[in-house]
């Protein structure tokens, strides 16, 4: 057993338990043994309070575990609990919530290399994408991440689920799951709660560096799309090329609208807004490799008098390519006849940088951490679409777009946290600020049109139905060239004050109090060229006499714009006056989420069998989004405004009943809520590079309340084996789901309402079995064989009455019915959710190879509004996973082989009625590999 800075000091090795979370009923008062560690002194045992369960150390069930191990836990309402009574502790057993905590030992052990990739070990977890881990399957809307017991802003304001692959598990001391509300936490819980607690102080100096490099059967090797940008793409960051243009931030800078504008200010402006190497996509013969490349170091301090300072850094890069060929169409209400038909080539480059500074400070029994994160994840994405919209003329149009983008986000957090542990009181305190920003600069799109309508002015421009064209006329059945800037500001505030003590031996209260201030401001504008024809004067060479000729616009495309890539200048624009039209009507909006909270819990266990968690929370909020009107110089009307002051008392109560050693009973209930996120009240339009659609905002959204309740049976075997069997079910009023419409501009658009009602209920089952064989001797006389599965089933529906309704801009209140069905499952919600995981691994040192197998079934992501609804069917996916630990010229490497998606299970999104069905959002996807190493001086 390894031993830091606080056993050199004499500190008793123990489990820190924080919160009533994880309170130990009957062990809340267990005694220091004046820093002999347990197993040692025979008077250990002893010195257990009474009713504290005691452990046969002669027992037959193998002790698999230290005597004590320490597992730092650092959340709301925090107390240091000192286990004596106990050779093994099993945390999920023996707390008053449903919950897991990996210790830094759990994760060294099976040599996952990050949070995320670690976190796909706990029941009821999956990994969505990169890095977002959704418990229970539930999706971004409820689930929750929290840093040393404070809000984990997500470096994607769009996004609430945090990317949890940033974070290297050398950093992180512990990892917590509760699935179980209890008072402690935020009110908006819905499926369960992640709590990362960074390392305070190393046990010893440390310095690990990491590398690993991989790729994609569909992407890596192959061709692609990029185009040039800035030379410091490649690291993540620009060099300047994408700031706003100066003739455009001088307009955006006079407060004036760009139709009041004189046309030489407009033809200024359009003239900086396609820039050569910003617009122009490029074909890459071959994509290079995926890499990543990592530093974390560590070390500690001895300051006096037993105390210790840590320092621990870590810096992070990793850059990755992914190619997708995605089909998207769309049709009419019945799906019989195709209205589009598209197929859009993209290709992705991620280039994603973490770094993280903690200083930690151990006086005594007291910890100080004072925790500084930077994430930075930009996409550049180079996009070409291809298809024809099939109502548009006799023949329909064909249309090419070109699309270029690079979305920029950051998040900057530092937070400070004191946890205080005297004799009779505990006392925590947080403060924290964190700023997102997220950027998406020259979002620049080329559309080019083939009408397929045969020429019937041949003397003006040659054969224009038969070539693609740059139509700058506005008319109505033609594709719009556009490029938009957004710039987004979220600036987030919190802390909390918490307090814990004994009241009996039986009894111990905790109180806390929260607060939270969120402000953001989101600027969006856009603008589309639009050519005017100026008369032209012409003179007749035989007589000499001059005339005017004004051609017909709508007839006539940009001169010399024929091909796809041609890029628009001066010398095509000589013979049009060149305005621009701005497309974003409600340009900028400023919204806030101010939060205050206090709670109770009292912790009681009124026999040595059972335990009650009981407490209350109450939460009162505002939150605001409004139109900022300090953009033009003239007011703006139209967008509606948000303003919900709502307050609520959120109870949650578990029960845990131990019939026998072996088997544990719980009951829980509770009430919470889900408040709808900015992006979803923001009358604002934003493209999603992930889902490959546009998203609007409803500024009509309120909150979602939550009734949970669950009953579970755990039965506990050796070596930390179990079975648990689990059955839930929520309640929910005024659900917020996400539903498609047609756009003004054409095509579709995702926004959200509220629904009447919902109910979910399902049941859980989870299993742990480990096959020993020592009995083998040699090469497996540590080895085991380790069998981790769940399964999930759950059903859900959405009510609708007669006379029910919600609310959709601009009008107002519209009948529910017109949006929702009567018996509707919920977006995001799987009938089946299984995960299974075959390990072999070496008990005692880093060797695992495991198989993993994970199934959703078909699940709603968009409601059809008056059409099918969206389905995505995730299916079977298949990966291997192999770490092993190999010496090599004295030092230890950690080696890291992984295969992904083994059998190209693809992407598929469609909407389906009968024997019809369209496909939204399609694609094929590859097996992935990668091979990686990490060496620890």
């Amino acid at each position: 057993m390894s031993t830091g800075p606080k056993s050199r000091s004499g500190r008793l090795a123990g489990i820190l338990l924080l919160g009533t979370a994880l309170s130990f009923p009957s062990l809340a008062h267990a005694q220091d043994t004046q820093g002999v560690p347990p197993g040692d002194d025979p008077s250990t045992e002893d010195a257990a309070v009474e009713g504290a369960q005691q452990v046969d150390p002669t027992a037959d069930e193998p002790d698999t575990q230290d005597d004590a191990q320490d597992a730092d836990v650092s959340i709301p309402g925090g107390n240091r609990v000192v286990i004596t009574g106990r050779r093994t502790v099993d945390l999920s057993r023996d707390s008053g919530q449903v919950l897991s905590v990996l210790t830094a030992d759990d994760i060294a052990r099976t040599g996952d290399g990050d949070v995320a990739s670690a976190l796909t070990r706990v029941t009821g977890l999956s990994q969505v994408g990169d890095g977002r881990v959704f418990v229970r399957g539930l999706g971004d809307r409820y689930s929750l991440a929290l840093l040393n017991g404070l809000p984990l802003p997500s470096p994607e304001p769009l996004s609430r689920v945090v990317p949890l692959d940033i974070f290297p598990t050398s950093v992180i001391a512990s990892t917590l799951v509760q699935k179980t509300y209890s008072a402690n936490f935020p009110g908006e819980f819905g499926g369960g709660v992640i709590n990362l607690t960074t390392r305070a102080v190393p046990d010893e100096s440390f310095l690990a560096i990491s590398a690993s490099g991989g790729i994609d059967t569909e992407t890596n090797f192959s061709n692609g799309l990029t185009y040039y940008g800035s030379d410091w793409d490649k690291f993540g960051f620009d060099s300047g090329n994408r700031d706003i243009p100066s003739n455009l931030q001088a307009f955006l800078d006079s407060g004036e609208r760009i139709d009041n504008t004189s046309i030489e200010t407009q033809e200024a402006i359009a003239a900086q807004l396609f820039p050569t190497n910003l617009v122009t996509l490029q074909r890459m013969d071959e994509l290079p490799a995926n890499w990543s490349f990592g530093v974390t170091a560590g070390t500690s301090f001895e300051i006096g008098g037993g105390n210790y300072l840590g320092v621990i850094a870590t810096a992070n890069i990793s850059n990755s390519w992914r190619n997708r060929n995605v089909r998207s169409q769309a049709a009419n209400t019945d799906l019989t006849e195709l209205t589009d038909d598209f197929t859009t080539f993209i290709t992705d480059n991620n280039v994603l940088v973490n770094g993280m500074l903690s200083f930690g400070l151990d006086i005594g029994e007291h910890t100080i951490r004072w925790t500084n994160l930077y994430i930075r994840d930009t996409l550049k994405t180079a996009r070409l679409e291809q298809g024809t919209q099939f109502d548009k003329g006799a023949t329909g149009f064909d249309f090419q777009n070109q699309n270029t983008a690079w979305f920029e986000r950051q998040l900057i957090d530092s937070q400070l946290v004191g946890e205080f542990d005297f004799d009779v009181i505990d006392i925590d305190a947080r403060l924290g600020f964190a700023q997102t920003d997220r950027e998406a600069p020259f979002n620049a799109t080329f559309s080019y049109t083939r009408t397929n309508v045969p020429d019937s002015t041949p003397d003006t421009v040659d054969s224009i139905g038969e070539n693609f064209a740059v139509y700058l006329n506005r008319a109505s059945d033609t594709g719009l060239t556009r490029v938009s800037f957004d710039d987004l500001t979220e600036k987030l505030w919190y802390g909390g004050l918490d307090t814990s003590a004994p009241v009996t031996d039986a009894l111990t209260l905790t109180a806390g109090l929260a607060f939270s201030s969120t402000d953001r401001v989101s600027t969006r504008r856009e603008f589309l060229p639009r050519a005017e024809v100026s008369p032209i004067e012409l003179v007749d060479p035989d007589t000499g006499d001059s005339y005017t000729f004004t051609p017909d616009p709508q007839l006539i495309p940009i001169v010399g714009l024929r091909r796809p890539g041609d890029i628009i200048n001066g010398a095509s624009l000589a013979l049009f006056d060149i305005r621009l039209d701005e497309a974003s009507p409600f340009p900028k909006f400023d919204a806030g989420l101010d939060i205050f909270a206090g709670y109770g819990i009292a912790t009681w266990s009124p026999i040595d069998t059972i335990s009650v968690e009981a407490g209350v929370r109450y939460e009162t909020a505002k939150q605001t989004v409004e139109l900022d009107q300090s953009v033009f110089n003239t007011p703006i009307t139209g967008a509606t405004s948000t303003k919900l002051d709502n307050d609520y008392f959120l109870p949650g109560a578990t029960i845990t009943w131990s019939p026998s050693d072996d088997l544990q009973l719980r009951v829980a209930a509770s009430k919470t809520i889900a408040r709808p996120q900015f992006r979803e009240l923001v009358e604002q339009t934003y493209f999603d590079p992930e889902s490959n659609r546009t998203y609007r905002g409803n500024p009509f959204l309120t909150d979602s309340e939550l009734f949970n309740a669950e009953a579970r049976a755990e039965y506990y075997m050796a070596a930390g084996d179990k079975i648990t069997l689990a059955g839930f079910y929520k309640k929910i009023d005024n659900p917020i789901e996400a539903f498609i419409t047609s756009s003004a501009g054409g095509g579709l658009i995702t926004s959200y309402a509220n629904a009447p009602e919902a109910q979910l209920y399902g049941a859980e089952l989870d299993l742990q079995y480990t096959i020993d064989l020592f009995g083998l001797g040699g090469m497996f006389a540590t080895r085991q064989f380790v069998l981790r599965g769940n399964y999930t089933y759950t059903q859900s529906d959405i009510g609708v009455e007669s006379g029910d309704q919600t609310f959709l801009p601009p009008g107002g209140a519209i009948d529910a019915s017109v949006v929702f069905d009567d018996g509707d499952r919920m977006v995001g919600q799987s009938d089946h959710l299984a995960n299974v995981q075959l390990s072999f691994e070496d008990s005692e040192s880093l060797s695992q190879f495991s198989v993993l197998l994970a199934y959703a079934s078909e699940r709603v992501t968009s409601r059809g509004f008056q059409r099918p609804d969206v389905i995505e069917d995730p299916g079977l996916t298949l990966d291997f996973v192999a770490r092993q630990e190999v010496a090599l010229f004295g030092s230890s490497i950690d080696l890291e082989f992984e295969v992904r998606n083994i059998t190209g299970r693809d992407n598929f999104e469609y909407q389906e009625l009968g024997e019809n069905r369209i496909e939204i959002n399609s694609y094929d996807k590859g097996t992935r590999f990668s091979l990686g190493a990490k060496i620890e001086f």
